[in-house]
């Protein structure tokens, strides 16, 4: 008799799937450049995507992510499989995560709207976006295109995790050439900049994830400015600990990922600008958005507010990592994933 593990068992039980969704934008979505607005409006209703990550679809996926309807044949066309595959099968699709509250399963049922779009209600992600209709689906025989689909409920959220992101599957560690720490700095966060920069960052090519805010600890800004506070003696007019203090401690900042091909943080660090506002060029992030002044600052006896920092380079980088995602955190760095056990033993398997 086969010892076959139970329907979703491949994903422990670490996972805590009443708050976590899995998110899948189709391929038309992606073909109609809609990822990321699909996923700032799930943001919008203060959920928090993460681990987005580009997949072309298997078979195998797709039947799995479907298995409800190919299973019910009485409520589904005769030709379902075949339309199946020729949507989904070797094209593009976004994957990502969402956590929030033990409702946000529903909650973001809601936000998608009707598997019609033409009967989603505005405010919907279908009701805004959607361009296609069931009436023209059947026309030409097709599924119908509705850019975004989320998990049903706790049970279809951990299939769907396993189905897209893979139960147990080995990771690969990105290294630190390719990937840099940006920082957007309280200034930015209260001005409501963080968008902007992010932008601006991801507008040279390279991808940024896992973006996410942070209340500042003591321990994270000093170990951040480390090297402005052994110089300290180079600014006998400030105190420097308390100047890091003031400027972070308990304040929010927003903190995310880059990753780009090697050379990365120099590319960086010219789009930032000079760390004074003033003296920034047209068209780095602080010489356009930047309003403080090193004179300023020195004046009043404070830190320059200069918006964003990224990595110097790839040691930089590691320790930025350690400081503001955590060191045991490296999985981020594929991007992301939460935690997964290993795969199910081969003897629960066997006959």
């Amino acid at each position: 008799m086969s010892r076959k593990p139970p329907s979703g068992a491949v994903v422990g039980n670490d996972i805590d799937f009443t708050r976590w969704a899995v998110i899948l934008c189709k391929p038309d979505a992606v073909e109609r450049g809609l990822v990321d607005r699909v996923l700032e409006r799930i943001e919008s209703i203060g959920v928090s995507v993460r681990a987005r990550t580009d997949v072309v679809a298997e078979p195998w996926q797709v039947h799995v992510a479907y298995r409800d309807m190919l299973a019910d044949p009485g409520r589904s066309p005769a030709h379902l499989p075949a339309y199946i595959d020729a949507a989904y099968a070797g094209r593009p699709v976004a994957v990502a995560l969402a956590h929030g509250g033990p409702d946000i399963h529903a909650k973001l049922r809601r936000l998608i709207g009707h598997t019609d779009p033409t009967q989603a209600l505005e405010g919907t992600i279908r009701g805004d976006l959607g361009i296609d209709s069931f009436t023209a689906a059947a026309t030409e025989q097709r599924l119908v295109r509705n850019l975004v689909h989320t998990s049903d409920d706790p049970d279809a959220a951990r299939r769907d995790f396993a189905t897209w992101f893979g139960a147990g599957r080995p990771l690969p560690v990105s290294d630190f050439d390719h990937v840099s720490v940006v920082l957007c700095k309280p200034d930015a966060v209260e001005r409501g900049l963080v968008d902007d920069v992010l932008e601006r960052i991801a507008a040279t090519g390279a991808k940024v994830t896992n973006r996410q805010f942070v209340t500042v600890l003591p321990w994270q800004i000093h170990v951040h400015y480390w090297d402005l506070l052994v110089d300290a003696d180079w600014f006998p007019e400030r105190d420097i600990p308390a100047c890091l203090d003031a400027e972070y401690a308990g304040r929010q900042v927003a903190v995310a990922l880059a990753h780009g091909e090697p050379g990365l943080h120099a590319r960086l660090r010219d789009l930032l600008g000079h760390f004074d506002p003033t003296r920034a060029a047209p068209g780095t992030i602080r010489g356009d958005l930047g309003k403080d002044s090193l004179a300023a600052a020195a004046a009043e006896k404070r830190l320059v507010r200069n918006l964003v920092h990224t990595s110097d380079d790839p040691d930089a980088a590691r320790r930025d990592f350690g400081t503001w995602f955590g060191a045991d955190r490296r999985r981020l760095l594929a991007p992301t994933l939460p935690t997964q056990i290993a795969p199910v033993a081969p003897d629960l398997l066997e006959s």
